[in-house]
């Protein structure tokens, strides 16, 4: 698969890169060789390989989930530098 200079410069725009036209033609190189790997890559002879997940015999080792009673919202909140009642009251993150 062939890349060009104008989907170096999409790629750039797209995730907000300003590059000169040096780093256009040297990323242009750069992801020309990476596309090839990857090519290379799926000529693998794969068929009757199951696929993964993970590399490694990975299991989970979290215990099962059990149902048990909850606080009561009161003992929640009692603890709570500020709260409504309702829920806990924090200071704002992204304005008013």
């Amino acid at each position: 698969m062939a890349i060009s200079r104008d989907d170096v410069e999409k790629v750039a725009k797209l995730g907000r890169l300003m590059l000169t036209g040096e780093e256009l033609e040297r990323m242009t190189g750069e992801m020309q060789r990476i596309l090839a790997y990857v090519d290379q890559l799926s000529q693998a002879e794969t068929d009757g390989v199951e696929p993964i997940a993970h590399p490694a015999d990975v299991h989970t080792v979290l215990r099962d989930d059990q149902v048990s009673e909850s606080l009561a919202r009161d003992q929640a909140l009692a603890t709570a530098p500020r709260h409504s009642g309702e829920g806990y009251l924090v200071p704002a993150v992204l304005g008013d």
